[in-house]
């Protein structure tokens, strides 16, 4: 999928970098049962919208990409708005190698995952397991299972649970924004938040 998304900020065609901050998102962050602001981990950050979002929240945050392009512009829109963000370019199906430091409290990823494969998934689960503290939030939005060319496979409730052992999934709903343009559009697509056992 890395050659697919580069692909795609070069024709200038990023239909999940919307600038909006989901409210699945915002409610963690400042609802009633907001969590105490810690360390973040932004996995798949793109042009950084939540990772700035978060910092601006009080959050010591590190958002990770595997493309250049979408870091420069992160790097351009942290600056722009006064937030400090640590950003990495790193495969996120090879956490355990990128040499961050373990001890993050949430783990966000609003797409990143669905697009993994099998092996690949694999991976992702190990690499957030280690990083992420014991009581720690996973919160993740998946596309549900589709035949749809060129897109996320996207991922099922129950992969999920298997995928991340020593991880609780405490809820499952799903996307309160607007559909996507493009092929996707009528796919489902939902959040799941998972707490990481101690």
């Amino acid at each position: 999928m890395s050659l697919v998304y580069r692909l795609m900020y070069l024709v200038g065609f990023t239909p999940w970098d919307t600038g909006a901050i989901p409210s699945e998102l915002s409610e963690l962050i400042e609802g009633q049962a907001a969590l105490a602001p810690g360390r973040a981990l932004d996995i798949g950050c793109g042009t950084g919208t939540q990772s700035v979002y978060l910092a601006n929240h009080g959050w010591q945050v590190t958002g990770v990409d595997d493309l250049d392009k979408p870091i420069r512009q992160a790097q351009a829109r942290a600056q722009a708005s006064g937030a400090s963000v640590e950003w990495k370019r790193a495969d996120a199906t090879r956490l355990t190698e990128s040499g961050l430091t373990p001890g993050f409290d949430l783990v966000f990823d609003r797409g990143c995952f669905h697009g993994l494969n099998a092996q690949e998934r694999t991976g992702y689960a190990a690499g957030v397991t280690q990083l992420a503290s014991p009581g720690a939030t996973l919160l993740m939005m998946c596309f549900a299972r589709n035949d749809v060319r060129i897109a996320p496979a996207g991922a099922e409730e129950d992969e999920l649970v298997r995928t991340f052992d020593g991880w609780e999934l405490t809820s499952a709903q799903s996307d309160k924004g607007p559909d996507p343009p493009g092929p996707l559009r009528h796919v489902p697509r939902r959040w799941y938040r998972f707490l990481r056992r101690t």
